[in-house]
């Protein structure tokens, strides 16, 4: 199997510690030196201008179902030209009413090579697929849905 690691960084610079006061302003530093900057959600106080955990949630969804899609295309010898998603996760609480992602709406508009026309089956075919297969939709609990023209 696999690790994979991020550091998160995150310090007061005295700035006083009441809650409206601190900064919920923090870096991920991933094990490839890659980084993001990250904030709380904009109604939790964070800064927008700055990715918050539940945007990188739902990106983190999208983009494993995208590489998932990506790879099963590939083997079908489907090739993919553009693929984009305008995903939408969905905050609300549940049965114990906690504040939770309860379903991430994915809508992938794909476009394949010229001559490549899969059938509205195949695409559905492929849909699923990825998603049974998508790590990170095995990983959670909360719905996905990927919406098809």
């Amino acid at each position: 199997m696999s690790e994979h690691k991020a550091n998160l960084k995150w310090s007061r610079d005295d700035i006083g510690f009441g809650y409206k006061n601190y900064s919920r302003n923090h870096t991920w530093i991933f094990e490839n030196g890659a980084t993001l900057e990250a904030s709380a959600a904009t109604q939790y106080l964070g800064d927008p201008s700055r990715v918050d955990p539940e945007q990188a949630f739902v990106a983190a969804l999208s983009s494993c179902h995208l590489l998932t899609f990506l790879a099963l295309a590939s083997f079908q010898k489907l090739t993919v030209e553009r693929y984009e998603d305008n995903a939408v996760g969905h905050m609300t609480k549940n049965e114990a009413g906690k504040m939770v992602i309860s379903r991430i709406d994915l809508y992938p508009e794909i476009v394949f090579s010229e001559g490549i026309s899969p059938s509205r089956d195949q695409l559905e075919t492929l849909r699923h697929k990825a998603h049974e297969e998508c790590f990170l939709a095995n990983s959670v609990n909360c719905e996905i849905v990927t919406h098809i023209d």
